[in-house]
């Protein structure tokens, strides 16, 4: 098993038609992903890499029975593109594109309360790598070779720091069930704490790496979760030790505005909630083999 994706998960790339969308979708049918089309308005009844390409959302979903889709669609348009997802049925959307005004994020969390909790379509993004379940299916834009299929979750803010801990983990031997990328946007669709319930409840998933950088309270959120409610060991990195307060690093949702938002009161706030922290970024996969060691868990 795995979370969110799998090798029969039907996805549909919305911007298939565009250069960076057709790239991608040709990466993740190489993956083994199973897409079925692509949304592009206007340009329906064409075809991309020999799949069809439809004007709405729900005109893909009625002929091709998807149930997920991933978002290439330029800024200003792309939280209609999420709306237009949720309310076709898609189950699952992963959205890439970087640089959504935050207000249309608002728009879209608005838009998403409309539909009751278990019909409610998961969003993750804006502004992340996506979502890869090695050796079944990839939703982003990760080089797929790194990612070795395994038992250990992933689920960070940053997607390069995503590639790292998986690239250290495969030199361990270490593998991955599935690696899902939050985004670094202050308004994004899932946090942590989502995520480590879905890996919590995964049978395939035997402990979760979590990823996390300066700035907003998930990460603090994610550390009450894990003491509470998670019965599978759980290890960190947090991004932006060395980060002075009050300054923007790279992610727009990287500022420390208030108390818990620096990287050393994350880490300590972790480590009281039993989360072991990995001290640097060289050491991810390190600590993820400790955690497994000292847990008796097979990777």
């Amino acid at each position: 098993m795995s979370i969110l994706i799998d090798e029969n998960t039907k996805v549909i790339v919305q911007g298939i038609s565009g250069r960076i969308g057709q790239f991608h979708a040709e990466d993740m049918l190489r993956e083994g992903t199973n897409v079925v089309g692509g949304v592009t308005p206007g340009k329906g009844g064409q075809t991309v890499l020999g799949l069809p390409v439809f004007n709405t959302m729900k005109g893909a979903v009625q002929e091709t029975g998807a149930t997920a889709s991933i978002v290439f669609v330029p800024p200003p348009f792309a939280a209609d593109a999420i709306m237009e997802a949720a309310d076709a049925g898609i189950r699952y959307c992963v959205c890439i594109t970087d640089g959504i005004p935050a207000q249309d994020m608002i728009r879209v969390k608005r838009f998403m309360r409309r539909y009751r909790a278990e019909n409610r379509m998961i969003l993750t993004g804006p502004n992340c790598a996506g979502t890869i379940s090695p050796g079944k299916a990839m939703m982003g834009i990760m080089p797929g070779h790194i990612y070795l299929p395994g038992r250990i979750g992933i689920v960070g803010r940053s997607g390069t720091l995503g590639y790292e801990a998986a690239s250290q983990m495969k030199e361990l031997g270490i593998g991955v069930s599935t690696s899902v990328g939050i985004g670094g946007d202050p308004i994004n669709g899932s946090g942590f704490r989502d995520l480590l319930q879905l890996f919590e409840d995964d049978p395939a998933t035997d402990a979760v790496l979590m990823i996390g950088e300066i700035g907003g309270p998930q990460e603090a959120e994610a550390a009450a979760f894990a003491r509470d409610h998670m019965t599978k060991p759980v290890a960190a990195f947090v991004a932006g030790l060395s980060a002075p307060k009050g300054r923007k690093m790279g992610h727009a949702g990287a500022i420390i505005s208030a108390f818990g938002e620096s990287a050393q009161e994350k880490v300590v706030i972790l480590e009281e909630a039993g989360v072991t922290v990995a001290p640097n970024p060289s050491s991810m996969g390190a600590t993820v083999a400790e955690v497994l060691r000292r847990n008796s868990l097979a990777a």
